[in-house]
């Protein structure tokens, strides 16, 4: 199978390279090969000249900022793969996980894959060297789970881990309104109403620092409008 690692891109000069590498290196299983598609969303900073040095890659330049979830589509819609991931742009995730999303789907199991921060650990915030410093994410979080898995009859441990995996027939058109944080919600949302099967695996997260965070509490509320939204509007 060609594997499509779809990566937004918003001012992340200091990591694309890395997270390029990154997924370069990724043992994709016997026969499978890579696609890396890169879709700059309007950056203001270095982000369009480093793809410029970048060999082997497909990358996509928005003319203005739309959002992630504009960026996602626009890589969904140019990805030529049987499979699409998408990928963030910085370092939170380790990229060797997209073997993780991406095997269920190669052996038939499912048609599309979520990963879960989750499944081993829950992130502590008040003691030890490891504490996160995320505490309301982490709230919004369970409100998300909670109210997707109540609405749409699922049992999910994350619906906002990055790493997500689809079997491109499934996600081709579909119709996405978001453009926002809110594309993942909108588009999960709609699969599990069409029955799509979707596993969870495990994933690894390391968080960066709260000057990194794009996310604000606002698209929180967005994704918990576009939860409610989907389940009973038409599409």
């Amino acid at each position: 199978m060609k594997i499509s690692v779809v990566i937004p891109a918003y001012n992340e000069e200091s990591t694309i390279a890395q997270v390029v590498e990154e997924v370069r290196k990724v043992d994709l299983g016997p026969g499978n090969e890579l696609e890396i598609v890169v879709v700059d969303d309007g950056s203001r900073d270095r982000t369009r000249e480093v793809l410029k040095t970048l060999p082997g890659i497909r990358a996509i330049l928005n003319e203005k900022n739309a959002g992630k979830g504009a960026a996602v589509k626009t890589g969904f819609r140019e990805a030529t793969g049987d499979v699409l991931v998408i990928q963030d742009a910085d370092m939170e995730y380790d990229p060797r996980d997209i073997r993780t999303v991406i095997d269920p789907i190669v052996a038939g199991q499912a048609e599309a894959v979520m990963g879960s921060r989750f499944v081993h650990e829950r992130p502590r915030f008040f003691f030890g060297k490891r504490k996160s410093p995320f505490f309301t994410h982490y709230i919004g979080n369970i409100a998300i789970i909670q109210l997707t898995n109540w609405l749409y009859w699922n049992d999910a441990s994350d619906y906002e881990g990055a790493y997500k995996a689809f079997k491109k027939s499934v996600v081709d058109g579909l119709p996405i309104e978001a453009n926002g944080f809110e594309f993942d919600n909108e588009l999960i949302c709609k699969l599990l109403r069409r029955g799509v099967k979707i596993l969870t695996v495990p994933i690894s997260y390391s968080p960066r620092s709260y000057e990194g965070k794009k996310i604000k509490w606002t698209d929180g509320v967005r994704m918990l409008w576009t939860i409610v939204k989907w389940r009973v509007k038409p599409f």
